[in-house]
């Protein structure tokens, strides 16, 4: 081999693993944060029992061969787009847009859909999205009023629809991975619910490590689906949160830097197989933690 092709080569070789450092070293991308009309069509579609697809805003193949379905049955073109008249049809579960009425509890339609939707994706999952004003929602609302610094009424009003259109909150700090392994479960809808933070799969009795430096405010076994749960508060109004141990090797009031040893993984709690449900909140608001995990 030349020399020429031999300095070509190395010049590759080090594109290549420079490309390889970059993506090994980049934060993970936010989850994409769907269509809340979209989200009240998919709503109005599984009513129909014509979607069973997860309600997540978003466009697929699923939602599209609904919508297809639903045309073709009452002599619409069948487009798969939600135009006027298919929305119409949907009826008022897809037509009410948020904005249009201020909502308190007991109200139905697509603008409740729209509300339990961004509710959820602001840091306060609200249950099944399903288009109903219930106790649920009401006590997310009145959650998220109080995080925005908004008047604490339970009625969606132009202030609090305002609010939910802005940017959802992200997590201002940076975190370390509490176990290497890769994610099973991301931050986002999940089926007609919100998953509120990510899962880690790993086998029982892998070590839990601290993401953040803080102090532990809770310790113990809860009576919520998260099992043996750790809670850490730091800076920045951050908490984290490492559910489902096998055991708990911190204790309430205990400082930790990143790396301490929390607990061990197992499967307490609501969950189907051992993981660690890793879970961030800002202020209250649970955020999506892979965009800051480094």
């Amino acid at each position: 081999m030349s020399k020429t092709s031999v300095m070509t080569l190395s010049r590759r070789l080090a594109t290549i693993l420079a490309v390889l450092v970059a993506i090994s070293v980049a934060p993970a991308a936010a989850s994409t944060v769907g269509s809340p009309r979209l989200a009240a069509v998919q709503v109005a579609l599984r009513a129909r029992h014509l979607y069973w697809g997860t309600i997540d805003g978003l466009s697929g193949p699923a939602t599209t061969a609904a919508l297809v379905k639903l045309q073709r049955d009452a002599g619409l073109p069948p487009t798969g787009i939600p135009g006027p008249r298919t929305m119409t049809l949907l009826g008022p579960l897809a037509v009410r847009e948020l904005g249009t009425r201020p909502l308190g509890p007991g109200a139905t339609g697509g603008d409740v859909v729209e509300l339990q939707f961004l509710l959820a994706w602001h840091g306060f999952p609200n249950g099944t999205v399903d288009g109903g004003f219930g106790t649920h929602v009401e006590a997310a609302l009145v959650g998220f009023q109080r995080w925005a610094r908004l008047p604490v009424t339970g009625v969606a009003g132009p202030a609090t629809v305002a609010a939910l259109h802005r940017p959802v909150p992200a997590c201002p700090v940076p975190l370390a991975w509490p176990i290497q392994a890769t994610v099973g479960d991301r931050f986002g809808p999940r089926g007609a619910g919100f998953h509120p933070g990510i899962d880690i799969p790993a086998a029982p009795g892998t070590p839990v490590h601290a993401a953040a430096v803080g102090t532990v405010t809770f310790a113990g076994a809860t009576a919520a689906g998260y099992g043996n749960l750790v809670v850490v508060k730091g800076a920045s109004g951050v908490a984290t949160m490492y559910a489902h141990l096998s055991r708990i090797l911190a204790r309430p009031g205990e400082a930790v830097t990143v790396g301490s040893l929390l607990g061990l993984v197992g499967a307490t709690g609501e969950t189907t197989g051992p993981h660690l449900h890793f879970e961030v909140r800002v202020r209250g608001a649970a955020v999506d933690p892979l965009p800051a995990l480094q």
